[in-house]
């Protein structure tokens, strides 16, 4: 049965608004697209420029021989079958970097976590003493290394002169080989500042009535410690671990400053023959040290483009390994399980 034509135009008057209605919604979606767009673009512009093209760029260049001089050269797997299997110096830098990650990283969260106890419970000068300890993290990381590289030299040092002067033989430090690495991490605690900074905020962010509960049932110090004060903070360790396992898989400016002012000190009072990174000995050879010194001083820019890419592989994968066991030790508070 055929509309009369008042009916046909009575549906496409209906017909009309709904299509314009769902023109006009599409219209404004892309509108709110587009602004949202416009400000992410600095971020976006800023990724792809500055992480996203280097990231691939590398990528590329691993595969390759290139040597910043010429025309990158496809050789395939060779720079990982050489990096993995034949380079004698990825020994001793992987050792060295294992070494700072499992002493310094534990020592570093044990203390920052000690200190924000402190301060914690501070009650006069609570204000002065926080900013105390958290002034050293300001410090850039080469002035740090400078200044304990000072402090810790073996014949004009003030540390030494001072365990000499109440009988002790302060060690060479910086120009030891068994010394050198406990040096660093020295440094490191010296500037833990920031981390302290997390782990007062939590500590003073737990319930005060959790505290109250287990004084209430007996518990002591130590029990409220390991029962109230650790589970409520357990995702600010979970955080300081994950950074600190980062930041030592990727440790170089306080090894490669202390290193080369340490070995100039040497190299001046005759012994020539300490011109090498990673001094005394290789005991300082980090990883991003050997990665450095292949890249921009043998210019072996693609090995160095696929140590660079190892490392990622690396770090991405115990973050993953860390992030997913930590079920087991950290708690949310409300979190449903």
């Amino acid at each position: 049965m055929s509309l009369t034509p008042v009916a046909e135009a009575g549906a496409t008057s209906l017909v009309a608004p709904a299509f314009d209605r769902r023109r006009a919604k599409k219209k404004a979606a892309w509108r709110r697209r587009r602004i949202v767009l416009a400000f992410m673009s600095p971020w976006i512009v800023g990724f792809s420029v500055f992480f996203g093209y280097p990231l691939v760029m590398s990528a590329y260049l691993s595969f390759t021989h290139y040597d910043l001089l010429s025309a990158a050269r496809w050789v395939g797997l060779a720079n990982y079958r050489y990096l993995l299997g034949t380079d004698s110096q990825i020994g001793p830098a992987v050792r060295n970097t294992l070494w700072m990650i499992g002493v310094s990283v534990p020592l570093n969260v044990i203390f920052a976590f000690g200190v924000a106890l402190m301060l914690a419970r501070a009650k006069l000068g609570a204000g002065f003493f926080r900013t105390v300890f958290y002034l050293p993290a300001l410090a850039p990381p080469v002035a740090a290394a400078l200044g304990f590289v000072y402090l810790l030299n073996p014949a004009t040092g003030p540390v030494n002169i001072a365990l000499k002067r109440i009988g002790i033989d302060g060690p060479l430090w910086f120009n030891s080989p068994s010394w050198s690495k406990p040096s660093l991490v020295l440094l490191g605690l010296w500037g833990v500042g920031a981390t302290m900074i997390i782990f007062l905020a939590a500590v003073l962010d737990v319930p005060k009535h959790l505290y109250e509960s287990a004084a209430l049932d007996g518990a002591g110090a130590l029990s409220r410690l390991r029962w109230v004060t650790l589970p409520s903070i357990s995702p600010v360790i979970l955080f300081s671990v994950v950074i600190g396992v980062i930041q030592g898989l990727q440790y170089f400016t306080q090894a490669y400053v202390a290193a080369n002012i340490a070995q100039g000190q040497a190299a001046q009072a005759g012994d020539a023959s300490v011109l090498n990174l990673g001094y005394p000995e290789d005991s300082t050879l980090f990883y991003p040290v050997l990665l450095y010194q292949q890249g921009f001083r043998y210019f072996n820019m693609g090995y160095a483009s696929a140590m660079a890419m190892l490392l990622l592989v690396v770090a991405f994968a115990v973050t993953l390994f860390i992030v997913l066991n930590s079920r087991r030790f950290v708690h949310y508070h409300g979190a449903v399980r």
